[in-house]
């Protein structure tokens, strides 16, 4: 692959140069370019202006085929309160961008050529329009605006994390390569903790002298309750990290020496999102993709691919080292009785400490 890319470098800088030769030429006078063809005719600029107008229309329907093609990669429902309107925002960003990058390329690609040289022909000078300008002004200033003030109100409400009654209070930590959780326990707060308090069986450096944190509980899968407002805060013990929870429409910088904190609430349970009819079809179609890899590996000798089944997953967005791509986590969002025995049967940290006295 290296050497490829090298091989394509040098081709790219050899025609580079062959291309920076003919702008030298034509910068010369028609007298040093003679007959040599460099001086564009009538034919040169027909041949451009139709080039012009298939290119528009390979772009369109190469983009129509993209979103045709690549729509099972798309997103499906959001799992969160707030995702709903943060994709209606997207979804109305992308259709204002889509129509006017349709309308001023169509229209600069069919002038090009509309407006080609011709023999004789001048261009027209054309100094100012006060009507059209302001048109072309305002326009795009009350768009722009709208949809600044629409994403403003909405950015503001989703991070504010103070909003929820009764939230669950959960700590998302994050360290190379891999993530824990940290539950607050029956009193519903976290205790204190610091990187410098790690040791042992401490793993996250709560501070064993704070009331607060001997309740709290460490699991290594983020299980969420439906319908419950949840306050996330994060913290990293290394580098900059990036929960990412795209289901949820979620996403937090992890940052070393601080807590940043994001807050949403879960509206649909793992096994019904599992069961939506997109879902559904993406699995079907993702194991029969395995399946047939299954039977390359088996007579090659190799052990099989297990079947893909859906979860939600906690991923790092930020390229934090070699093995970025092993930091995921699952997650569960369930009922609130089932939560509730699942959390039963985790282990606090008092008795995690004294245990590993023993």
């Amino acid at each position: 692959m290296t050497a490829f890319l090298i091989i394509l470098i040098a081709a790219l800088f050899v025609i580079a140069l062959w291309q920076i030769s003919k702008i030298v030429q034509l910068g010369k006078s028609p007298e040093a370019n003679g007959a040599d063809g460099e001086i564009a005719n009538d034919a040169d600029n027909n041949r451009q202006g139709k080039y012009m107008l298939y290119f528009v229309i390979a772009m369109y329907v190469m983009m129509i085929a993209c979103f045709i093609g690549y729509q099972d990669y798309f997103l499906p429902d959001a799992a969160s309160a707030h995702g709903a309107e943060y994709d209606s925002l997207l979804l109305l960003t992308t259709v204002v961008i889509m129509i006017v990058q349709f309308l001023t390329q169509a229209l600069l690609h069919w002038f090009s050529y509309k407006y080609r040289g011709r023999k004789g022909q001048k261009a027209l000078f054309y100094a100012d329009n006060d009507r059209l300008e302001f048109i072309w002004t305002a326009i795009p200033v009350v768009v722009l605006a709208g949809l600044i003030l629409w994403g403003l109100f909405s950015w503001n409400d989703i991070m504010d994390v103070d909003k929820h009654e009764d939230p669950l209070v959960v700590e998302v930590y994050a360290y190379q390569f891999g993530w824990k959780v940290r539950y607050s326990g029956a009193d519903n707060t976290l205790g204190d903790a610091n990187v410098r308090f790690i040791e042992g069986a401490n793993i996250l450096g709560i501070d064993p002298t704070d009331a607060d944190g001997k309740d709290d509980m460490v699991a290594t899968e983020l299980h969420l309750p439906v319908n419950r407002p949840v306050v996330f805060n994060f913290r990293s013990q290394d580098v900059l990290h990036s929960a990412y929870m795209p289901h949820f429409r979620a996403q937090m910088n992890v940052v070393p020496g601080m807590v940043t904190k994001f807050s949403f609430t879960p509206t649909v349970t793992s096994e019904d999102y599992k069961s939506t009819e997109f879902m559904t079809e993406k699995v079907r179609k993702i194991n029969e993709i395995r399946r047939q890899k299954s039977k390359e590996l088996e007579a090659a000798g190799d052990v099989a691919l297990d079947p893909y089944e859906f979860e939600y997953y906690l991923l790092c967005n930020k390229i934090c080292g070699a093995s970025h791509y092993n930091m995921q986590m699952k997650i569960v969002v369930e009922s609130e009785e089932d939560y509730n025995k699942w959390l039963e049967t985790q282990t606090t940290f008092e008795t995690t400490l004294a245990n590993a006295e023993n």
